[in-house]
């Protein structure tokens, strides 16, 4: 399947790109985003990461264009800071993140992200990690996951499906996905197996968010953002389910709320200290009409921007 970037020119817009800036994609993945961006530098410079080094790879040619003024690197967007201080950059104009798992990625049988493909349960974006979603699936403890099925999932039948995966692994490990779809069928109710959308979406999302370590990396790579924006340099951050967008809206309202201060205190409005960040989007943004009819993927998706003010 075609990669599309979702909410493309929006992204871009919102970042208010300035042609001489310095900017960094954090989620690099088939170069859409990145593209877009680089056409609209002069002089400037793109910072591009990814911890899928075929992602790195196959966006090589999209980016052919523009390879003077982009830096292709390996790694997780919560480590930019040391990253880009070896390049020499301390400061960045704009930051960009689409979040969650590419088209490709979902897409490669191989990479065992999807319940529509039999292969190996693996769902690692860095491939080089030793965790894989084989790993927790045949050797974490009822308990664990039970614990990331609720919370990574929401899966509200977190405990039947643990309790049956637990069974199923006593007796032989669970190799592929689609041995696993058939573990979570089993451990169903009927009024449930018959509902709409496919019974083993929320296990599968657990898995890949527990393999990758996604809310976490998420958490920190807004706050190493945050610290490396100039005056003036925005965020733009997409998300595609409600766990990601509740840490970014919950980090963006904290960064743009002024220091509490007791109302009794005798201070001017003056002299009261003001928030370093200024929220773009008050509201997500997100996909239009054209868009959600040319690309599913977009229907769940959110952005949100935010812009440094002051140091």
């Amino acid at each position: 399947m075609e990669h599309k970037s979702v909410l493309l020119h929006e992204t871009i817009d919102l970042l208010n790109v300035k042609p001489g800036g310095i900017y960094v994609d954090g989620t690099l993945g088939r170069g859409g985003h990145s593209k877009l961006l680089l056409s609209k530098l002069k002089n400037g410079h793109l910072y591009a990461f990814d911890k899928d080094e075929q992602a790195l790879r196959e966006s090589e040619a999209v980016l052919a264009g523009y390879r003077d003024m982009v830096t292709l690197i390996h790694g997780d967007f919560q480590t930019m800071r040391e990253k880009l201080a070896e390049y020499g950059v301390e400061k960045a104009d704009g930051i960009m993140m689409d979040l969650g798992v590419s088209s490709p990625q979902f897409d490669d049988p191989e990479r065992g992200f999807s319940y529509r493909y039999d292969a190996r349960l693996d769902m690692r974006m860095d491939r080089s990690q030793t965790l894989d979603a084989y790993q927790i699936v045949n050797t974490y403890s009822f308990e664990d996951l039970c614990r990331i099925l609720w919370q990574y999932g929401e899966e509200r039948n977190a405990k039947q499906i643990a309790r049956a995966i637990e069974r199923k692994r006593q007796t032989e490990p669970i190799v592929t996905t689609l041995q696993l779809v058939d573990v979570i069928r089993s451990a169903l109710p009927d009024k449930i197996l018959s509902k709409k959308g496919h019974p083993a979406k929320q296990t599968f999302q657990a898995l890949r968010i527990e393999v990758n370590h996604e809310l976490a990396s998420l958490s920190a790579g807004l706050e190493e953002a945050a610290e490396m924006l100039s005056v003036g340099g925005r965020c733009a951050v997409i998300t595609f389910h409600s766990l990601e967008d509740r840490i970014v809206k919950d980090c963006f309202r904290k960064l743009s709320s002024a220091p509490f201060v007791e109302p009794k205190l005798p201070i001017k409005a003056s002299q009261m200290e003001q928030a370093s960040f200024s929220l773009v989007t008050r509201k997500p943004v997100t996909a239009g009409d054209g868009e959600l009819e040319e690309n599913r993927r977009s229907h769940s998706a959110k952005l949100r921007v935010i812009e440094r003010i002051k140091q």
